[in-house]
């Protein structure tokens, strides 16, 4: 009765039980991933850093004020005595503390006016920068996505390869169940039987190691979510792919797309620009020039002028000219126009590896493409071998070891199919990455 009960409230309660676990879908764990992921975060604080630099004024464009203020307090002791001036002598002077006090203020102003044109490099440097910095967010958000889709699609090849070993675990439990029938009525031999358990456990062993992979996988994705790693849930049951990717659009995209490729076009401006930069220190430079500056004294000695307040304007401009400096600057100069010529080359190079990837990576992709084709129609051969192996078991017209191997040849072919479409998966991911149409392709 007690076992009745329990099975009638197990199937009762199933259709609640199976919506315990959150089903999380590959957009869902895109965002969280998106919201949480610390190198996007980093980049864009990065972003933000260049954004509040790239103003005029840290161009150089704008004029520096700057006010000051000083005051002195003096504490004197005096003890004078005087030469007589003719018939006329001056009594000594004798005094402590006397106190003397002075003060300056003033507004001092300095603004650059030209610089041989090296103000607006600068700003042209700065605008270039803030690029770079939203160009590099990029790059992490397409790195994040990438791996996100690939940690994802790794859970369902995993669970794949789980529901696959508790086909062929049940297998060898009706084959072990029979086995045990047979020798309990001397139809076949104990250790036929044996055999059978043994295949059995083995088959269990391997379930159980394959849900340790699953539950690591699990792991991982979490670990790119930034949650809970124990967090369960489920996932779909099938890997779906793409099989029209062609090689030529997927080259055009990188080459106009790619965000690693457009970082090194922005850093060989940037080289650029500083060249301009360093030219600029070569040409006069012109400064306005303007200071307000006001004085007060108070003076108690008795002598000399006893208060004064004084105010001065000054304005004029400066010329500096560069003439000589050891021949830095023609050595500034060159090490400029190398740098930019090593960026040149570091772009070039770049894309070289990006489009050899590429390609590369297609031609992975193809293979797998017709490696999933070629184990999807063996694997229909292998279960049908199994189904007819089995049925000559059962009426003893083949033995335990025909049986198991046909067994393990299904087995053996699903797990090719499984991971043959999971390559489809990883390739044509890796594809979109690589010609930036990832976020909003990838599915």
């Amino acid at each position: 009765m007690k076992r009745f009960l329990l099975l009638f409230f197990t199937i009762l309660l199933q259709p609640f039980l199976s919506f315990s676990q959150e089903l999380l879908t590959l957009e869902n764990a895109i965002s969280t991933a998106l919201e949480k992921n610390y190198a996007i975060k980093i980049a864009r604080s990065r972003e933000s850093i260049a954004h509040n630099d790239n103003t005029r004024g840290n161009a150089g464009m704008l004029p520096v004020v700057a006010g000051s203020t000083q005051a002195n307090f003096n504490n004197n002791s005096v003890n004078q005595t005087f030469f007589p001036l003719g018939s006329t002598t001056r009594d000594p002077l004798v005094q402590s503390g006397v106190h003397n006090r002075n003060s300056t203020s003033g507004v001092n102003l300095v603004w650059t006016v030209f610089d041989g044109m090296g103000m607006f490099a600068t700003a042209e440097r700065l605008r270039e920068i803030e690029k770079l910095g939203k160009t590099n967010v990029e790059i992490n958000i397409e790195n994040t996505v990438a791996q996100v889709a690939v940690a994802y699609y790794d859970i369902i090849r995993q669970k794949q390869r789980q529901e696959s070993l508790k086909d062929a675990l049940d297998i060898s439990g009706t084959r072990r169940e029979l086995a045990k029938a047979n020798y309990e009525v001397g139809t076949t031999s104990k250790s036929e039987y044996l055999a059978a358990q043994v295949d059995y456990n083995q088959d269990q062993a391997a379930l159980v190691a394959q849900e340790q992979f699953l539950r690591n996988s699990k792991v991982n994705l979490n670990s790119l979510l930034l949650r809970d790693f124990n967090v369960d849930f489920n996932v779909p049951d099938t890997i779906i792919f793409r099989k029209d990717l062609e090689i030529a659009q997927l080259q055009q995209n990188l080459k106009s797309q790619n965000p690693n490729l457009l970082a090194a076009n922005q850093n060989r401006k940037i080289a650029s620009i500083s060249e301009k930069e360093i030219h600029a220190l070569r040409l006069p430079q012109v400064d306005l020039l303007g200071s307000y500056t006001y004085s007060t004294l108070n003076n108690e000695v008795g002598f000399g002028v006893k208060s004064s307040k004084n105010g001065s304007l000054n304005y004029g401009a400066r010329l500096v000219i560069p003439i000589y400096d050891g021949y830095n600057q023609r050595r500034r100069e060159q090490n400029a126009k190398i740098n930019t010529i090593i960026t040149e080359y570091q772009e070039n190079d770049l894309k070289n590896q990006l489009l050899s990837a590429l390609e590369r990576t297609y031609i992975a992709y193809q293979n797998s493409v017709q490696l999933f084709d070629f184990e999807e129609k063996n694997l229909k051969i292998a279960r049908q071998n199994v189904d007819l192996a089995f049925e000559r078991y059962k009426f003893g017209n083949s033995t335990a070891i025909e049986f198991r191997e046909a067994q393990r040849n299904a087995v053996a072919s699903e797990s090719r199919l499984i991971e043959a479409a999971y390559n489809v998966k990883v390739t044509e991911i890796e594809l979109l990455r690589l010609s930036s149409s990832i976020v909003s392709d990838v599915k």
